[in-house]
């Protein structure tokens, strides 16, 4: 039964992670600025997460610019994440965005050092036809989608770095420093790189109650509570429920945002293939280290 809640529970936050890309539609300021203020809100939230705990934020020098870096990373995939829906559709970004089991497949033999799998070669040969699919059928969306590809890669770049991070570490400090960074280098560039007023930074009401939404629920307590279902529930499964991401996006954004979100035949074929590939992979992975 706790097990079940847990699943349940899990499941509900995966609903909310979908929802993310909704609220990036919503929300009417362009992708850079949004980002500033998720990673200002979502910093500040997991700091108070942080105090409720009783934790601290302290740590080495050189691990507080490791995670700062990355920080750097991940405002990076967010605001490519955010543009391309801005420029083309959420169902076109979250179908691309599946590609990060693609990318993480390549990148992690490299920075973790291990073998690299036929299988995996073979997974990533049919998701490249399923995102060339998308991209034949859905020209009108060609900026959004090479966004939302370029999104996918950084997402699995950070995720591998994360993973070899995070051993043995707190997960909350790695992730108040990311976002801290992700909010430094969103400011230097706005400030230095841009003809930047904080004019721009005024926002509307409804802007400002998605944007709390986003940087809180969606951002700062999407995380930690994934942290502690993790305790309950096997890595395989979490992992694999947040595939379902992408699912629980598009659909949301057919009910949501209607015509605008209605898509190709050919663009469904190529999505599904994507999501087959990536439902396959860790079925295909155990099965092929017992052989």
């Amino acid at each position: 039964m706790k097990n079940t809640s847990s699943f349940i529970h899990l499941h509900v936050i995966v609903f909310i992670l979908g929802f993310t890309a909704i609220l990036g539609k919503l929300i009417s300021i362009q992708a850079i600025e949004l980002v500033w203020y998720r990673t200002m809100f979502a910093a500040f939230f997991i700091f108070l997460i942080i105090k409720f705990k009783k934790g601290s934020i302290k740590g080495s020098f050189r691990d507080i610019i490791s995670y700062l870096l990355v920080g750097f990373v991940v405002a990076t995939h967010w605001i490519t994440f955010f543009h391309a829906i801005k420029v083309s559709n959420v169902s076109v970004t979250l179908a691309c965005l599946s590609t990060t089991t693609l990318f993480t497949s390549i990148v992690e033999p490299i920075v973790m050092k291990r073998k690299f799998y036929w299988i995996e070669a073979v997974l990533g040969i049919f998701i490249i036809v399923g995102l060339f699919m998308i991209f034949k059928f859905e020209t009108r969306f060609k900026l959004g989608i090479m966004f939302a590809v370029t999104s996918a890669m950084l997402a699995g770049v950070f995720s591998i770095i994360n993973k070899k991070l995070t051993t043995g570490k707190d997960a909350y400090k790695i992730s108040f420093y990311e976002m801290l960074g992700g909010f430094v280098l969103v400011t230097v560039y706005l400030f230095l790189f841009t003809d930047f007023k904080m004019t721009k930074l005024s926002i509307t009401y409804m802007d400002a109650v998605y944007l709390l939404l986003l940087g809180s629920v969606c951002s700062a307590y999407a995380f930690t509570t994934v942290i502690e279902l993790m305790k309950k529930i096997s890595a395989y499964v979490v992992v694999l429920s947040i595939n379902l991401e992408p699912v629980y996006g598009v659909v949301l954004a057919y009910f949501i945002f209607g015509s605008s979100e209605y898509m190709s035949t050919g663009f469904y074929i190529g999505a599904i293939i994507i999501l087959l590939c990536v439902f396959l992979y860790k079925p295909l992975m155990k099965a092929f280290h017992k052989q």
